[in-house]
C-alpha cells in the first residue's frame, strides 16, 4: 500500500512537472515582433567594418539577456563570409546595454549599433541590417499549381489555417508530384530559452520522404540536422538562416530517382536548394530517403509534406511547377 501510494505521488508530482515544462516553453514562445521583449530587439544581422576589412556580425538571444553573437571576416553568410575566420563572443544586458566579450574582442550593443575595440585597440562599429531573400513573395509564374496563397487549405490534408492566412505544420498535398520546380516560404517562432531541435522545429519533405529541415539555426555552424540541412544526409553549404520570425524562402528544383522494369534504382533523385536566394545544395544526390518521410521506398510520386514537431512554424506562398 505505502509502495502504491508513493508511486502515486511520484506520478503527480512528475505530471506536474510536465505540465510546468510545456507551460514555461509556451511562455517563452513568440510568434510576433511586437510582443517578443527587448531581447529579440537586440538579436539580429549588424554590418560593419574592421579597418579596411568587412565584417558581419550575429547576435543570438539566449534568454533572461543573455547572448551569443559570432563576427565574421569579411561579412555575413551570403554576403562575403568565405568560411574562414569567425569570432564566437558572448554577451549580456544591463542597465539598457549589451555587453560582449570574446578573444580579442570587447563590444557594447545600443540603439542598433555595436561599438567594439580589438585586444590591440582599433575601433570598429557596425550597424543593424534587415536582410530579406530575393524571391521573397516571388509570384507564381504561368503554368505553376499554386499549393497555397493564404486563402484555404483545398491542396491539402491534415493541416488547418493560422491567424486565417498562413499555413501550419502537419499537412501534406493531396497531389503527388514527380519532377518540379517548388516555391515555399517560411516563419520559426523566437523561442530565446529553447536550443538545438527544440528552437522552432519542423521539415519540408520533398515527395513526402527526403527531407530539408526547418529549424531556428541562426548564428549556428550549419549542420545536417539544422536549417538547410538535408537530414543524416548532407549540411547546407552555408547556413543562410536569417534570424527567427523573418520569412524565409526556400526555391527547389527537384527530380526524382528512376527505376527499372524490375523495381531497381537507376538514378538517385537529384536536387538544387536555395535558400533565401542563396545555394545551399548544388545538384546533391539522395543515396537513400531521410528519416520520418511516410514513404522509404523512394518510388515516385509523392507529396509535398511540412513536419509537425510541436513548435509554431507557419508558412505562406507556396507554389509548384511539374517538370517532365
Amino acid at each position: 500500500m505505502r509502495r502504491f501510494a508513493w508511486c502515486a505521488a511520484l506520478a503527480v508530482m512528475c505530471s506536474g512537472f510536465q505540465t510546468f515544462a510545456a507551460d514555461e516553453k509556451k511562455a517563452n514562445v513568440y510568434t510576433d515582433a511586437a510582443s517578443a521583449g527587448e531581447d529579440f530587439q537586440t538579436q539580429g544581422e549588424y554590418e560593419g567594418a574592421i579597418d579596411d576589412n568587412k565584417i558581419g556580425v550575429q547576435v543570438i538571444a539566449l534568454g533572461d539577456g543573455k547572448f551569443d553573437a559570432v563576427i565574421y571576416y569579411g561579412g555575413l553568410p551570403g554576403a562575403g563570409f568565405a568560411g574562414k575566420t569567425k569570432i564566437k563572443l558572448n554577451g549580456e544586458t544591463k542597465d539598457g546595454a549589451t555587453s560582449l566579450n570574446g578573444e580579442k574582442f570587447t563590444a557594447e550593443i545600443k540603439g542598433g549599433t555595436i561599438n567594439g575595440k580589438t585586444e590591440g585597440g582599433t575601433a570598429f562599429t557596425a550597424k543593424k541590417v534587415e536582410r530579406k531573400s530575393p524571391t521573397l513573395e516571388a509570384k507564381a509564374p504561368e503554368g505553376a499549381i499554386v499549393l497555397f496563397d493564404g486563402k484555404n487549405v483545398d491542396n491539402w490534408e491534415g493541416v488547418s489555417l493560422v491567424d486565417d492566412k498562413y499555413l501550419g505544420v502537419g499537412g501534406r498535398t493531396k497531389q503527388k508530384f514527380t519532377n518540379f520546380t517548388l516555391h515555399l516560404e517560411f516563419r520559426t517562432p523566437f523561442m530565446p530559452k529553447a536550443r538545438g531541435q527544440g528552437r522552432g522545429n519542423s521539415g519540408m519533405y520533398l515527395l513526402h520522404q527526403y527531407e530539408c529541415q526547418v529549424l531556428d539555426s541562426f548564428g549556428l555552424t550549419g549542420e545536417n540536422n539544422e536549417c538547410g540541412g538535408i537530414y543524416q544526409i548532407a549540411k547546407p553549404a552555408v547556413n543562410m538562416c536569417l534570424p527567427p520570425l523573418s520569412w524565409q524562402t526556400y526555391d527547389v528544383e527537384f527530380t526524382a530517382a528512376k527505376f527499372d522494369d524490375q523495381g531497381k534504382k537507376t538514378a538517385d533523385a537529384e536536387t538544387t536548394i536555395r535558400h533565401n536566394g542563396v545555394v545551399i545544395h548544388d545538384k546533391l544526390k539522395f543515396p537513400k530517403a531521410t528519416p520520418g518521410g511516410a514513404k522509404t521506398d523512394e518510388v515516385p510520386p509523392g507529396s509535398l509534406f511540412l513536419q509537425n514537431h510541436g513548435d509554431p512554424v507557419v508558412f505562406r506562398n507556396i507554389w509548384i511547377v511539374e517538370q517532365k
